[in-house]
């Protein structure tokens, strides 16, 4: 399988063979989910809370006497049907941890880049390489590859100070070190683009037998 090579100006450059066992696959679609789901959820902190009837200062005696007043009887102010009171069955902070399996995180990896290779939203560079932080320098390549207005996913095999910075300030662009993107990040954005030495590395991660 041959993906085209582009150049930062849009020129073809020479295609590029791919594994088939990550860029040509079935995708799953049910491990996409686990993945998907599974890092979403540990992205939680988990640090909501509410107090309950007990941990709410105050209220320590009767606001009235039991009977003679016509109203209705009241152990507490910090009750929970006062305001002010505490809250019932409410939040308290824990862990939303989803482990999931390692191989299940790369069939998902590989599901996402086959659907994308298929579909046409794939792109590979030459090279993507920013010699001074340089939002232009960007923005015209975005333009030369016919992109604009689509959110985009760069991958690099390197992430310098340049291109990070070059990046930051076009808002539908993003920029991720090619072996670190997730299936959630290489799924949320309608093109990836790769450089030839980011496509190798990753293909080389997906495919390694450990």
């Amino acid at each position: 399988m041959k993906l085209n090579v582009l150049k930062m100006d849009g020129s073809k450059g020479t295609a590029m063979s791919v594994d088939e066992t990550v860029f040509g696959i079935e995708p799953n679609e049910a491990a996409v989910h686990q993945a998907i789901t599974s890092e979403l959820s540990n992205r939680r902190q988990g640090t909501h809370a509410a107090k309950s009837r007990g941990m709410v200062k105050g209220g320590g005696r009767k606001p009235w006497k039991q009977k003679g007043r016509g109203a209705a009887r009241v152990g507490t102010i910090r009750s929970p049907l006062w305001t002010g009171g505490g809250v019932v069955f409410g939040p308290h902070p824990h862990k939303h941890i989803r482990a999931i399996p390692r191989k299940m995180k790369q069939l998902a990896r590989k599901s996402v880049l086959s659907d994308k290779a298929a579909s046409g939203t794939i792109f590979v560079l030459d090279e993507l390489k920013i010699d001074a932080p340089k939002t232009k320098a960007i923005y015209e390549m975005i333009q030369h590859l016919e992109l604009e207005g689509k959110k985009v996913t760069l991958l690099p095999a390197v992430v310098g100070d340049s291109l990070f910075l070059s990046v930051r300030n076009l808002k539908n662009v993003s920029v991720i070190k090619a072996d670190h993107a997730s299936a959630y990040e290489l799924l949320n954005n309608d093109v990836l683009v790769f450089d030839k030495a980011g496509l190798a590395m990753l293909s080389e991660q997906l495919t390694a037998k450990n």
